[in-house]
């Protein structure tokens, strides 16, 4: 007897992708980017969607429907239908976040179903890291063949790491780097997010000083043309075009502008050897689940965040 499954994918694009290529089963669409924002535990609740909603309005100007958000979650309401629930997610931060997310709102509304992963990244003969959308119809399916059921210890590791998240100090995922587990993209991201605070010699996180870097070692036109770089070479990052487009208008101190070229000013070379910290200049207050950047920098020596120490006048 074929087994009925519930869908759960990152984002419209892969839940239309899936429709195309005629997988008829329920898919619940998680459009969220917990990678940004405050959060807090129990995400079953109107605190934590109140809260959302909150900072998508006020950092990006984003409405949440909360009746379409309502019907897509309204599917959880009946998973007894279901035999097992397929996690569609990727090998970036922002989706890897938002899987410890899914996983751990499953977990609060005591629902025990089989879950499997399905988690795009490197594919065989391809240089780049692949997103679930970017892949071949063939490919795709390929990947839902080969999906991995994910072990009681990988929802227990899915559950702390989500409270750590929450929670204030985020050197507690450090020993979870080494940890061995199904989600084979883990350890990279939980580094990316580590770096993603001020670099406590430049202020910069990783992909700030990465953005300036493609504005050096590129001819770079535009902010679109610096856009589609950023885009393209993010690494674990996996940030939309919105979040990316904010990081660029928060930089804008760094760059010199002229109708065809944007290069880098002395603030960005100096940022980029390090000689400076910027890290108030830029003041990206951004909050990463229970913690804003800004009380913490990265030092590179100790590999760890350290409080940061505000000099008075």
């Amino acid at each position: 007897m074929a087994k009925n499954g519930l869908h759960i994918t990152n984002g419209d694009v892969l839940t239309d992708y899936l429709l195309e290529l005629d997988f008829t089963e329920d898919i619940l669409t998680w459009q969220e980017m917990l990678c940004e924002g405050p959060t807090i535990p129990k995400i079953d609740s109107k605190e934590f969607f109140d809260i959302r909603s909150e900072f998508l309005k006020s950092y990006y100007d984003i409405e949440v429907n909360s009746n379409e958000l309502q019907a897509e979650l309204s599917k959880l309401n009946h998973i007894d239908k279901y035999d097992e629930i397929n996690l569609w997610f990727e090998f970036d931060l922002f989706c890897h976040i938002n899987l410890l997310g899914i996983i751990n709102l499953l977990h609060q509304r005591n629902i025990d179903k089989p879950l499997y992963l399905i988690c795009s990244g490197r594919i065989k003969g391809e240089k780049n890291l692949k997103g679930l959308a970017e892949l071949s119809p063939t490919q795709i399916k390929t990947h839902y063949q080969e999906k991995v059921l994910l072990t009681k210890e990988d929802i227990e590791l899915a559950i702390a790491l989500w409270r750590t998240y929450c929670g204030k100090d985020h050197n507690i995922f450090k020993p979870y780097i080494v940890k061995t587990s199904n989600f084979k993209y883990l350890s990279s991201c939980l580094k990316a997010h580590l770096k993603r605070f001020p670099h406590h010699q430049s202020g910069l996180g990783t992909l700030e000083a990465h953005i300036l870097n493609l504005v050096k070692q590129n001819n770079v036109k535009s902010e679109n043309h610096l856009l589609g770089y950023c885009l393209n070479y993010q690494g674990y990052y996996g940030y939309s075009d919105m979040q990316l487009k904010r990081k660029i208008e928060e930089l804008d101190m760094f760059f010199n502008k002229t109708e065809n070229q944007i290069t880098l000013n002395r603030k960005g070379h100096e940022a980029l050897l390090k000689q400076h910290n910027f890290a108030s200049e830029v003041n990206n207050d951004m909050t990463y689940g229970g913690v804003n950047r800004l009380e913490y920098q990265f030092n590179e020596e100790q590999n760890k965040l350290i409080q940061t120490i505000n000099h008075g006048n």
